[in-house]
């Protein structure tokens, strides 16, 4: 599984420093919907009787987004994006705070209402942050735990307010610290409880506020519930155990035994007495933790249980899990009811009066009948089973074909999603992705656009890519994962500098038709037009109220002595952005990246706003945008030798090898021919650029493009009386070196092309 690297402490480390990457996630719907598993849903219900319900979704594809509810449908009022992996889990704290976990290793923090943007990151997990939870009237309290097997207790007011100007400095300093390393920076120190009770100091990482860490799980946490007063806290995970905490101190009050597998899902009653409990072995378990046992297991499905909800007295549980089916269960009487089943494993449930919320990993969120408020009257309906309180009981059941019969047919409504990419291959000009989404629809990307250029519909992935299969070679210079379920877009220097194309291949109009043009360089053009327009107005507002150029801080005089820089000589030093290159700004992709400072961060390229700098993009992206400076490329030549086929009266031109762009054409090479066979008496070309090489033999330095521009007819239009082969296959003269080099030659030896006179001509 993929993982964020979380941040590390690197400041002793003697290896070379590693640049940072950028990526960009591209959507080719609106924004109102998800494009992968939901993994949590919260409901906020409004103080009022005729104010608006919300329904807080977080999903696979790294946002999480607000629903406002009528009675029969939902409305997405906003998307929040800052997340750069999937959103684990979600919890409100009081009434206007949201708080999310993620993969990527933090929390973050969002006003409930605003637009969509984060207010705070919190970073002190070490790996994926799997869940949250929060006490009711303790609207400050949360808990978060995660594949670490660390659990934080957070008072999310402190953690989010600024103690102090200076703070904010050394929050940005220690933000990248690892939790208790020996060179973390110091600010405060914590009481933390070991495995055996101790207290330890735990070094801060934010400005002076660090949470309570409640110590004492070797292995990963799943599950965290807290209760209404935020005095008892349980968590769970791979231990097979429910622990017990005071999250006030963090220290370890009990330790519940009897899951056979992995601990998934908790509960709590308000009082903090009961714990509920779904695990991977199949099984419910209610514990009375004034006894501290198990006083009754429900064996109700047949897989495991990755989701609970209770009603507000406790009295009945609401679960579903990777049986594809969400129960009722009477906590007392032990009778369960099958309510529906669901195409995909469910994920979460989000009780809501007398219905009931429920995520799955499809991109869908579905609205059920529940009767909350008064469960019985589902009951009453028939069908209930008798819970076992063995774990094969309910299998057997299932086995021997006496399942029961779902109450509900279909859900009230569905808020849809759009399906994830599951499915993803680069195509061979390094421009076009063709992918598959989980509804089978496959669809042909251009990446250096960010948008659908075919939508062929349900058909045949591997037939369709067979189709579209071209004999070029151009340099790997992105990957893609789908991870996020849509198309993911990673670059990384210097490789991404590698691919470069001429400007008629790209149909650029206004510009030589033999200009090359970088891929990457352009592709990042057109990713910041934006952010380029955004700055060039703050600055140029600034200097207009300071009356002067910005000073040297300014990012264009960035000091790049640490690295290899040229300037790419066809560089044109400007900002317009080729047809080639622009991005939707209807469906605009987001960047995802970071600087020297803050760790990683995404946003959609439309809502930069010009302030980001060298704290928010890596260097060598400024570098490239700002100044068209591109690191050194050591792969952009071709090597070759150029010989008369073996039984030609044709002269010889040379017995040097020869070096060219690896995406010259075979027509140059025919036009360098031509133009050397007329002027048979030269030793070297117009420009000079033939020189003798060791031991009398002419080596050619460089053919670069401009050698064959030599007044003859364009290749197109009289047909060439010199024809090129390679391996004695003869060549199309609209191949590159690197096609030939890699479809014809297909050796590591340099390539070696023959000419020979067209007979007849």
């Amino acid at each position: 599984m993929h993982r964020v690297g979380s941040a590390g402490n690197n400041g002793n480390s003697n290896r070379p420093r590693k640049e940072k990457k950028l990526r960009y996630v591209l959507r080719d719907t609106d924004d109102t919907k998800h494009c992968a598993g939901i993994n949590c849903l919260a409901v906020l219900k409004s103080s009022v009787s005729d104010g608006c319900n919300y329904l807080f979704s977080g999903s696979r594809d790294g946002t999480l987004k607000r629903w406002a509810l009528d009675e029969d449908a939902a409305t997405c009022s906003a998307t929040f994006e800052s997340h750069v992996d999937w959103v684990n889990d979600t919890v409100i704290a009081g009434d206007t705070t949201l708080v999310s976990c993620s993969s990527d290793t933090t929390l973050k923090t969002w006003n409930c209402f605003s637009d969509g943007t984060c207010t705070s990151t919190l970073r002190q997990h070490s790996d994926y942050v799997t869940c949250l939870a929060a006490a009711e009237k303790n609207t400050n309290v949360v808990a978060s735990g995660g594949l670490g097997g660390e659990v934080f207790v957070w008072d999310i007011e402190a953690a989010v307010t600024p103690l102090s100007k200076s703070s904010d400095v050394m929050e940005d300093d220690c933000s990248n610290g690892t939790n208790g390393s020996a060179n973390s920076l110091s600010i405060s120190s914590l009481r933390t409880v070991s495995s055996s009770n101790s207290i330890a100091a735990h070094t801060t990482q934010c400005h002076g506020y660090v949470p309570i860490a409640a110590k004492g799980h070797k292995e990963s946490v799943y599950a965290l519930a807290m209760n209404d007063s935020g005095s008892l806290l349980v968590s769970g995970g791979t231990e097979k155990v429910v622990r017990v905490w005071d999250p006030r101190t963090g220290s370890k009050t009990m330790k519940l035994r009897g899951h056979t597998d992995n601990i998934r899902a908790l509960l709590l009653d308000s009082t903090g007495r009961y714990c509920l409990s779904g695990s991977s072995d199949s099984m419910i378990r209610l514990w009375d933790l004034g006894q501290q046992r198990c006083v009754h297991s429900y064996a109700v499905h047949t897989d495991s249980v990755w989701a609970l909800a209770s009603t507000p007295t406790f009295s009945h549980v609401y679960s579903g899990g990777r049986d594809l089916s969400l129960y009722l269960t009477d906590l007392t009487t032990r009778e369960s009811l099958l309510l529906c089943t669901k195409e995909h494993p469910i994920l979460q449930l989000a009780l809501h009066d007398d219905s009931i919320w429920v995520a799955t990993t499809d991109s869908s969120v579905d609205r059920w009948p529940a009767e909350g408020r008064n469960p019985q009257k589902v009951f009453q309906r028939g069908g209930s089973f008798l819970a076992g309180n063995l774990s094969f009981s309910r299998a057997r059941v299932s086995l021997e074909g006496s399942a029961p019969t779902p109450v509900y047919k279909e859900p009230i409504f569905t808020i849809p999603g759009t399906p994830a990419i599951v499915q993803h291959e680069i195509l061979n000009n390094k421009r076009h992705v063709l992918t598959k989404d989980s509804a089978g629809s496959v669809k042909l990307w251009e990446i250096t656009r960010g948008v659908v250029i075919e939508d062929y519909g349900q058909v045949s992935f591997d037939e369709k890519k067979e189709q579209l299969f071209e004999m070029v070679s151009i340099p790997a210079w992105f990957t893609v994962d789908t991870r996020l379920g849509s198309l993911s877009v990673h670059l990384d220097t210097p490789q991404c500098f590698y691919a470069e194309m001429y400007s008629a291949d790209l149909n650029i109009i206004g510009k030589p038709e033999d200009d090359k043009v970088n891929l990457a360089r352009e592709t990042l053009k057109g990713l910041l037009a934006h952010w380029m327009t955004k700055r060039r107005q703050r600055l140029g507002s600034q200097a207009s109220v300071n009356g002067n150029v910005l000073s040297g801080k300014d990012i264009t005089s960035r000091s790049i002595a640490n690295s290899r820089i040229e300037v790419d000589g066809n560089a044109e030093n400007d900002s317009m952005v080729y047809p080639s290159f622009e991005f939707s700004t209807v469906s605009p992709p987001s960047i995802i990246t970071e600087g020297s400072q803050g760790g990683p961060w995404r946003k959609k390229i439309t809502e930069l706003d010009g302030t980001e700098d060298e704290k928010d993009f890596p260097g060598w992206v400024l570098d490239c945008v700002l100044c068209n400076k591109l690191p050194s490329r050591d792969n952009t030549k071709c090597s070759f030798y150029l010989h008369p086929c073996e039984g030609s009266a044709v002269q010889i031109l040379t017995q040097g090898k020869l070096s060219a762009p690896r995406i010259l054409r075979i027509h140059k090479v025919v036009n360098y021919v031509i133009e050397k066979l007329e002027k048979p008496s030269d030793n070297a070309n117009s420009d000079g650029t033939f020189s003798p090489g060791l031991g009398g033999r002419l080596q050619h330095s460089a053919v670069v493009d401009g050698s064959f521009r030599s007044g003859l007819k364009p290749w197109q239009k009289p047909r060439p009386s010199i024809e090129i082969l390679c391996n004695n296959q003869v060549l199309s003269p609209d191949m590159s070196l690197a096609t030939v080099r890699a479809y014809v030659w297909k050796k590591p030896e340099d390539l070696v092309l023959n000419y020979r006179v067209i007979q007849g001509r």
